[in-house]
Formats: structure tokens, C-alpha cells, sequence
């Protein structure tokens, strides 16, 4: 077999020397682009055919960098396709898992609907939390935007009327072209020129506002997971959550516990309902809604072969349609005379990112 393998070598070296070596300088993005060919051992001779092929006559192009761009943000969403496809055949609650992923990665809000005929303004508030798994808060901050679409000339001077009922010293910032003492003595949205109309069929940011600190109090919803080992190379977890503000509706809530790989949890009470991703490696707590009739509940499961470690960093999504910050848009007013117009609100609150670590 030594004797076949020298042969073999000498025969690769050969054509080497007449230009038969392959190039992979001109690589379009398949195989291996590393220039490596591999030497097989001795062991692997016999099943090594001794027939040389001649290089191929043609040439490969370099694709050009925006296809090649364009090929790679295609083939992200074909892998994801696929990855579902195999999900259904294999009987995967597949819309459950897809929009967990989605999720995971930052809710993302819809945009405002672009045939609107008449005024629609949009209240859109998002937040960033992260709490120590020992209690505290390390961050919270709040993020708030108004912005307000107009689909006909007609409704385009127009005020908007604001209600500011909060306490917590949110800080408020106007657009340029807003007139700041129409907003100062009214509470109410105006162009510094009221002879001018409002942008049409486009969004216009004309309000935001900005709320941090690290008062206990400031989050939404207080989240205790404590998980204690139980003496056999396993932990008991229980988990806990706390609705803060009784006056806010969590829709569709969702918290990530992360667990060991290859752990199946064995969950004994829960609140709501609960999913394991065994491909994740997470235990999935949903509550369809969390208000002032349920502000507490918990979840308890034992995890085999865990530490406490494990189970961290939790992380959290929800939507609500009420104003974290108590901002509320009341009304719309024609400049001339103050007569109400019809308009459309949409008030949306949503974490940016939420976590305990």
C-alpha cells in the first residue's frame, strides 16, 4: 500500500509540473476557497481511484459584489424556509416557534399603514431593562415617539391635543418646527407658522420623550427566578413574576429561561402555559395577558443535570396599548376654529429588550 501511495504522489507531483495543480484564486464562493488540497493517508489509498483528471477548460468568474451580496441576503431567508419546511414534517407547532425566534431578537413594531386618507396619529413607547438575578435594577430606560400621518390636504392645519399625566420627571422633547410655547401653555402640537400645513403621506416624528433611572418602581414587570440544587446534579427553579403598575394590560408574555443542553424539564406548577424548545434549549413561560386581576404568578419546574447558572440570563416580551409614560393624545383641532377633527390613535408599548442576568 506504500508502494500505491508513492505512486500516487508522484503521479499529483507530475501534474503539478505540466499546470495541471487546480486553482481555487478564482473561487466564486463554492467549496473549499482555501487553496487546500488534502493528502490522503495511507489507510485511505485503496479506496483512492488512480485515474487523473485533466483541469477543467473553462474558467470561473468572480461574481460581482452586489450579487454576491444580494446572493448571501437570499440565502439567509432560504435557509430559514427550508429550516421551517423540515420543522413541518417532522409535526413542529412551527407559527409558535418562528415567532419566538422573531421575538428573541427585538420586537419589532409595524409601521404606520400608508392608506390613510385622513389623520392617524401613532404612540409608540419602548423600553430596555435589565435586573440582577439578586434583585435591583441595573438599567431602565424609556423611549417614546408621536408621530402623526396626514392622507389629504384638507386635514393638514391642523393641533394636536396632548394629556401629560405623568409624575416621574419625563423629560419631553418637541420637533424643531413645533411651536414649543403652543406646547409649554396647551399641551398641544402646532407649526411654529400655523399658516403652513403638516408633510402629507409621510410619518412625522413631532414629539419624544425619554425616562431612565433605576427604581424598582420604573419597571413594568418584576421578575425573581431562584433556583436552589437539590443534591443530585439537579435544581429546583421557581419562578416568579410581579405586575408593578395594576394599570397597564401585558398582552402575549412571553419569558426565555435558557436551560442545560439536553435538559428536559420536568415542570410541576405553572401559571398560564409553557413550551420546551428542545432545538433552543429554552422553557418558554407564556401568559396571554397579565393585568390587575392576575398581577402575580409563578412557574416551577426541576431541571436533571443543571446548575443555577444555567437558567440565566432570562429575557422578556410583551405588547400593551397603553402609554407607559401617560401621555395621551385627546384631540385634533382645525387651526382656524378649534372644530374637532376625525382622526385615528394607536398606542403601542413594546421592550426593546428585556432581561435578568
Amino acid at each position: 500500500m506504500r508502494e500505491k501511495a508513492k505512486e500516487l504522489q508522484r503521479q499529483k507531483m507530475e501534474l503539478a509540473k505540466k499546470g495541471g495543480k487546480p486553482s481555487f484564486g478564482s473561487s466564486g464562493g463554492f467549496g473549499n476557497s482555501t487553496g487546500y488540497t488534502p493528502t490522503p493517508n495511507v489507510g485511505d489509498v485503496a479506496n483512492t481511484t488512480n485515474d487523473v483528471k485533466p483541469p477543467p477548460s473553462y474558467t470561473v468568474s468572480k461574481p460581482t459584489p452586489t450579487s454576491n451580496r444580494a446572493m448571501k441576503l437570499g440565502g439567509k431567508s432560504r435557509d430559514v424556509e427550508s429550516f421551517v419546511d423540515q420543522l413541518k414534517s417532522e409535526g413542529e407547532n412551527v407559527i409558535s416557534s418562528v415567532a419566538n425566534n422573531v421575538e428573541q431578537s427585538g420586537h419589532k413594531a409595524p409601521a404606520i399603514k400608508q392608506d390613510i386618507d385622513g389623520v392617524h396619529l401613532r404612540l409608540e413607547e419602548k423600553m430596555v431593562v435589565k435586573m440582577g438575578r439578586d434583585g435591583g435594577v441595573q438599567m431602565f430606560e424609556l423611549l417614546g415617539l408621536i408621530t402623526l400621518h396626514i392622507g389629504n390636504e384638507k386635514w393638514g392645519r391642523i393641533r394636536v391635543q396632548l394629556e401629560n399625566q405623568d409624575m416621574r420627571g419625563v423629560q419631553l422633547q418637541t420637533h424643531p418646527n413645533v411651536d414649543k410655547e403652543l406646547f409649554k401653555m396647551k399641551s398641544q402640537i402646532g407649526l411654529k407658522q400655523p399658516t403652513k400645513p403638516f408633510p402629507l403621506n409621510t410619518d412625522v416624528g413631532v414629539l419624544k420623550w425619554r425616562l431612565q433611572g433605576t427604581d424598582e418602581g420604573l419597571v413594568p414587570l418584576l421578575i425573581n427566578c431562584w433556583p436552589s440544587e437539590a443534591g443530585d446534579d439537579s435544581c429546583d427553579v421557581n419562578i416568579e413574576y410581579e405586575l408593578t403598575h395594576p394599570n397597564l394590560e401585558l398582552s402575549d408574555v412571553n419569558i426565555y429561561i435558557p436551560l442545560p443542553i439536553g435538559c428536559n424539564p420536568i415542570v410541576s406548577e405553572c401559571d398560564g402555559h409553557y413550551t420546551h424548545e428542545a432545538r433552543r434549549n429554552q422553557l418558554i413561560w407564556s401568559l396571554p395577558i397579565i393585568d390587575s386581576t392576575n398581577k402575580t404568578g409563578s412557574l416551577e419546574f426541576s431541571a436533571p443535570k443543571s446548575i443555577p447558572n444555567d437558567f440565566f440570563p432570562l429575557t422578556l416580551n410583551f405588547t400593551s396599548k397603553s402609554s407607559f409614560a401617560k401621555i395621551k393624545i385627546t384631540d385634533v383641532l382645525f387651526v382656524d376654529d378649534d372644530s374637532p377633527v376625525k382622526h385615528s390613535v394607536e398606542t403601542v408599548l413594546f421592550p426593546d429588550k428585556y432581561e435578568i442576568v
